[in-house]
């Protein structure tokens, strides 16, 4: 294989992998909405990773323990807001179902 054949593949190869990647879905309408539950999973699921990020930080002397515990007392709060809308959420779904 010659330098121009190769690079003339590679060429193609990434053409193909970039309309791939970015060509929009075929069933544009057969995908579901997001629901305000499906954010609210996405949320707590974020400030989870926070809270984990913190308390690394913090072992790795990043904060200092009143940072640290007020910084966590701030995420354990909306954490608890957003399952207790969770909750509530999914109690009126079972309602209705």
């Amino acid at each position: 294989m010659t330098p121009t054949t190769g690079m003339l593949a590679g060429a193609v190869l990434f053409v193909v992998l970039f309309v791939y990647i970015l060509w929009p879905e075929k069933m544009i309408l057969a995908q579901r909405e997001k629901t305000r539950l499906d954010f609210l999973e996405e949320w707590k699921e974020q400030l989870y990773a926070n809270l984990r990020d913190l308390h690394f930080e913090y072992l790795a002397g990043k904060y200092p323990r009143e940072d640290y515990e007020e910084q966590r007392t701030l995420l354990e709060n909306e954490a608890a807001a957003v399952l207790a809308e969770m909750e509530m959420l999914e109690r009126l779904e079972q309602a209705t179902s």
